[in-house]
């Protein structure tokens, strides 16, 4: 299963609104095929797993890190695969929670008469299909939000100069974070201090830019600036007063009904305390920089004091690297 997991890294940002799934089918210790979600959505993991496998599947176990679809869409059910290729055994990593499958998968292969074994190493693959569960369960795509702060929690100087607060190395991995989501929001203010491009510059990783959104409730972004005037290339959102309601719960229910389940959040402040306050975040990615602004530098959090310990937010560190 942890090949499968890795597997169904792959292609994180590139499937939506399918999820990204690895699968990996084993016989007699070895592998004889894997397979993971290709851009768009399709080709299934499971299908390419078994494409690769060919007769070698007959008899095997096939580890999918989510529920193989039942229903038939584009393609055929998965299930239907796995069971005309006499797969004798399926460990599913989580549940898919598309009403169209939502377990009916996993009783389709057992009434096939294939062994299924449904839950392992499931923590890591609902994180890894935290999009799928939050847009089909809460409407909404898994925000994950970006924050690169010095050591007192300052975004920028007072003079509003945030570049570069972290090394090349952190600014890397902030593009393969942009790579693997499916659209990146910034708020207003952001966009106009800084005039970013917002794709993914990373060599190789080009062509996985996401969906650009830019929060701009009073319309100030200028036509001039880099995000509208690339916007007959690469795909933007511009969000302002025009377009009804922008406070961030119905803006990201629409992002998630144009098929949006990943959403990296990089700024500014006042977008990342609004989309705390309505406690629309899953995760964050926090770049703490070896560097102290102090002064009047702008905080990375605003509005969100308390005033006893007791009401303090707590957060679960799940990772923690060096980047240089």
């Amino acid at each position: 299963m942890g090949l499968a997991l890795a597997l169904g890294e792959r292609h994180l940002g590139l499937t939506a609104p399918n999820p990204s799934v690895g699968c990996v089918i084993v016989r007699d210790g070895l592998v004889v095929g894997r397979g993971w979600t290709q851009p768009g959505g399709r080709p299934h993991a499971e299908a390419e797993a078994l494409a690769r496998a060919g007769d070698a599947a007959r008899g095997a176990t096939a580890y999918v890190t989510l529920e193989p679809c039942s229903n038939w869409g584009k393609t055929p059910p998965c299930t239907k695969g796995l069971i005309e290729a006499g797969i004798a055994r399926v460990v599913v990593g989580c549940v898919d929670p598309d009403p169209r499958v939502d377990g009916k998968g996993i009783a389709g292969l057992r009434e096939a008469g294939l062994e299924v074994v449904v839950g392992v190493r499931e923590a890591e693959a609902l994180a890894q299909n935290l999009g799928l569960y939050r847009r089909i369960r809460a409407g909404r795509p898994m925000v994950g939000l970006k924050l690169a702060m010095s050591l007192d929690g300052r975004i920028a100087t007072r003079t509003g100069d945030s570049q570069w607060i972290t090394g090349e190395a952190a600014r890397a991995f902030g593009h393969r974070l942009r790579a693997s989501h499916d659209a990146i929001m910034i708020g207003s203010g952001t966009a106009l201090a800084d005039d970013p491009l917002l794709t993914c510059r990373l060599p190789g990783l080009e062509g996985r830019s996401p969906v650009r959104v830019v929060m701009d409730r009073r319309g100030r972004l200028p036509a001039t600036s880099q995000l509208r005037a690339s916007a007959d290339r690469l795909p933007l959102v511009h969000v302002t007063a025009a377009d009804g309601d922008t406070s961030p719960g119905p803006v990201l229910t629409r992002l998630a009904d144009q098929g949006i389940t990943r959403l990296l959040v990089e700024g500014g402040a006042s977008l990342a305390t609004s989309l705390l306050e309505a406690g629309l975040v899953d995760r964050l990615y926090v770049f703490s920089a070896p560097a102290l602004i102090g002064g009047d530098g702008l905080a990375a959090i605003q509005g969100l004091g308390v005033d006893r310990m007791a009401d303090v937010g707590r957060w679960r560190v799940v990772d923690t690297r060096l980047l240089g």
